[in-house]
């Protein structure tokens, strides 16, 4: 298990809270999930919203993403403990963002439900598997920059793997007649 750092320091400045997602990260086994559930409930009332809206609060979230995952990561002392899982939500969105950009772009009905789970199994996926290029970002790029960027590329690997497993489940219910 990684170190966690000293947690109290962390947890006493506002930067503590925001890079463990209001403290979603402390849940001690899987955080890096739970952080990615907890992005699904406080995007659920951004679906359906204007595409500006969205992309404008995934950028002031990216930018506060790397402002405290560094800062966290400064006070605790360890470089990306998995308490830190605003990277999660970030990526999380992104991956949302981008499926429903794609499945409008080609015209593929989704309900809200489809997005969702298969936006967050793939995310999972990409974080947990790092496929190159991801897993050179989390050795290479430090910092709390560094601990955000893995999870927006593994966003960009995500999103179109849920376009396809969408598309196959729409295409597996015409088949089926349904």
């Amino acid at each position: 298990m990684r170190s966690r750092g000293d947690l109290r320091r962390v947890m006493k400045d506002p930067a503590g809270w925001l890079a463990s997602a209001l403290g979603v990260g402390l849940i001690p086994w899987a955080p890096g999930t739970f952080g990615s559930a907890f992005a699904l409930l406080l995007w659920w009332p951004m679906l359906g919203q204007s595409w500006f809206l969205q992309l404008g609060l995934l950028v002031v979230t990216v930018i506060l993403s790397g402002w405290s995952a560094g800062r966290a990561e400064r006070l605790s002392a360890v470089h990306d403990p998995g308490w830190i899982v605003i990277d999660e939500v970030v990526g999380q969105w992104l991956t949302l963002l981008l499926l429903a950009a794609l499945l409008r772009l080609l015209e593929v009905p989704a309900p809200a439900w489809q997005q969702l789970l298969f936006g967050f199994a793939c995310f999972r996926l990409f974080d947990v598997l790092k496929p190159w290029p991801i897993s050179w970002a989390d050795r290479h790029i430090g910092g709390g920059w560094g601990t955000t960027w893995d999870d927006l590329l593994a966003a960009l690997y995500a999103a179109p793997l849920a376009l396809l497993l969408v598309a196959g489940w729409n295409a597996l219910g015409t088949a089926r007649g349904g």
